[in-house]
């Protein structure tokens, strides 16, 4: 069945060149195509990775779905918009949303914005340990891909160096990929004010019971937070200047001038997660710290202070 991958940021990029280079045809889709076509290169979002041959590159968006399989790497907080916008020529198709995070307008996460929007569309999540420079540069790594019945589709997306592993918890992925976010901003936080490694490993394993306890909260089963798709992806974007909502949460810690042009999913995430929290009565400090730093309502080192003297209890 033919894909298409539509968005042509530095993942989305990433993957249509993966799959194009098992040589079937795939279509990235662009709002703006810049040069791409002409120079058979991304150069304004993933410069250094030339298109395999099989990659269709077009601004067209009719032509893009008339895929089967259609993998959506919109930003988050775009996609119940790109949707609901072009619902029309969506509708019924597979649609695998590549994106991470809580919308923060509705508190939905990706599948049940899909259901939403093209209620007779298939909804499929990819999620997981991966950075688009890896990807493209074909180097290896295994993915969650959470879907009802999903073998064929399964098949289709596998490459020779993304491996992916099927799950039939949609929630329990989507919510992986978009809490490691947060957590990834205040380990950020963490390591640029100079707290020590000793406190970016408590804080890590500190957002994972988080995670875990949101997770839960909303139905997810009790093993997917453990897969690649929550412990996997949070153990690479905490630990990793490549990953931009570490990236940025060190500039934070340091007190740097912050990352521009970037898409940082977990900023609206946290708003998003703190916001339900409060609703479901649930206990997310790490979150709420993000929050309340992001807000400039605490300073870095008041956070810090916040988190550890919080009242003792039981791990």
């Amino acid at each position: 069945m033919s894909v298409s991958v539509l968005g042509a940021g530095a993942f989305g990029t990433a993957l249509a060149i993966s799959l194009a280079r098992t040589g079937q045809p795939v279509t990235l889709w662009a709002r703006d195509l810049g040069d791409m076509a002409k120079t058979r290169e991304n150069t304004r979002r993933l410069a250094g990775f030339t298109f395999p041959d099989s990659l269709i590159v077009t601004d067209d968006l009719s032509l893009a779905t008339q895929a089967g399989i259609i993998l959506v790497a919109v930003p988050m907080q775009s996609l119940a918009g790109f949707l609901t916008e072009n619902a029309g020529q969506l509708n019924g198709k597979t649609l695998v949303a590549c994106c991470k995070g809580i919308d923060l307008k509705s508190g939905l996460g990706p599948a049940e914005i899909i259901r939403r929007a093209c209620p007779d569309a298939t909804p499929a999540i990819l999620s997981g340990p991966s950075f688009a420079v890896d990807i493209a540069a074909g180097l290896p790594t295994a993915l969650t891909l959470a879907v009802k019945d999903g073998h064929a589709l399964q098949a289709a997306l596998s490459t020779p160096n993304i491996r992916l592993y099927r799950s039939a918890d949609l929630v329990g992925v989507e919510i992986g990929g978009a809490l490691k976010n947060v957590v990834a901003i205040a380990c950020g936080i963490t390591v640029g004010a100079g707290l020590g490694e000793s406190a970016h490993a408590a804080l890590m394993t500190r957002g994972f019971a988080e995670m875990q306890r949101f997770a839960l909260s909303r139905g997810a089963r009790p093993d997917t937070l453990s897969g690649l798709s929550g412990f996997g992806d949070l153990a690479l974007t905490c630990s990793s200047e490549k990953s931009r909502n570490f990236a940025f949460g060190l500039a934070l810690g340091r007190g740097d001038p912050l990352p521009e042009g970037t898409t940082v999913e977990g900023k609206a995430t946290a708003k998003a997660v703190s916001n339900l929290a409060q609703k479901l009565g649930l206990d997310m400090p790490i979150a709420e710290m993000v929050v309340a730093v992001l807000e400039k309502h605490l300073t870095v080192k008041e956070a810090a202070e916040m988190l550890l003297t919080r009242p003792l209890k039981e791990e």
